[in-house]
């Protein structure tokens, strides 16, 4: 039995192999990868390497064995049918009888567009028979946290969000919360509502970024017109624009508060305040 990652060297994967690897002998994981150079590392520390790539389905034949734990991390190719992605997954998962499949889906309540994928990967899941478990993610503090260059360079935030509020954690928390369903029992079947434990504003984001870094730091409520031109005037390509547009309005209806600490509860620890985050990155 070997607990599977994939996506095993993207930003969650790479927090998932470290936090499995405090937990479990590292000849018990196997890290799915599309370039192993980029996985040299893990493998010099005895983790097993597997060359697969969504796309190509030929790829996952004979990857899991039976009584496999596995985690699907969602794909990030929009334009190429995630949904259809992860079902190559969810097959070869089925045909070799793992034991439990967690995927990282998208919170229940979100309506967004960039939630539509996620509902269809969750349909083809829990109709598969194999054993499940949803890990509905809430966003990344680091969706904000990296990319605070433009916030400084024009002293303010931006945004179409309104005054909504998002339960933002990072990525080693979702992390954390993967891992203890991986290395734990009697999750199966189970729909987890990640999220952090304090839900932030966009003006007290501007506000924590003014007091971290001692500069004055607006907010600018935008519609969410404007804010698709921002973002596709920045270089930003298509279908990114809309999609964050779409997730901004989601926030402003209230969509991406999750109140039920699952994750916290999960992790066996408090989420990391975003305030934290934020001084991280304010540091470099």
């Amino acid at each position: 039995m070997s607990i599977v990652v994939t996506g095993a060297t993207g930003h969650l994967g790479r927090h998932v192999l470290e936090q499995l690897l405090d937990r479990v002998p590292a000849d018990q994981v196997t890290a799915v990868v599309r370039t192993p150079e980029k996985a040299a590392d893990l493998a010099e520390r005895g983790v097993n390497i597997a060359v697969a790539d969504y796309n190509a389905p030929e790829t996952f034949d004979g990857l899991f064995a039976a009584g496999d734990k596995v985690l699907l991390i969602s794909g990030n190719e929009f334009a190429k049918g995630r949904v259809e992605q992860h079902k190559v997954v969810i097959g070869a998962a089925k045909a070799a009888g793992v034991a439990l499949l967690a995927y990282t889906s998208a919170p229940g309540s979100l309506t967004a567009a960039l939630a539509d994928d996620h509902r269809g990967t969750e349909e083809a899941l829990t109709g598969s028979g194999v054993p499940y478990v949803l890990l509905r993610n809430g966003w990344y503090h680091e969706n904000y946290t990296e990319n605070l260059a433009p916030v400084l360079e024009h002293g303010a935030v931006v945004s179409a969000a309104g005054e909504g509020r998002v339960s933002s954690a990072s990525r080693a928390d979702y992390a954390a919360a993967a891992v203890a369903v991986l290395t734990g029992e009697g999750h199966e079947n189970r729909t987890y509502e990640l999220g952090g434990d304090e839900a932030w504003s966009f003006a007290e984001y501007a506000a924590e970024v003014g007091r971290q870094t001692g500069r004055e730091i607006a907010y600018n409520a935008v519609s969410g017109e404007v804010m698709r031109d921002i973002l596709a005037g920045s270089g930003m390509p298509a279908p990114f624009p809309e999609i964050l547009a779409g997730v901004d309005a989601s926030i402003a209806e209230g969509e991406l508060v999750i109140s039920s600490g699952d994750l916290s509860r999960l992790a066996g620890r408090p989420t990391t305040p975003f305030a934290e985050a934020v001084a991280a990155a304010v540091k470099g």
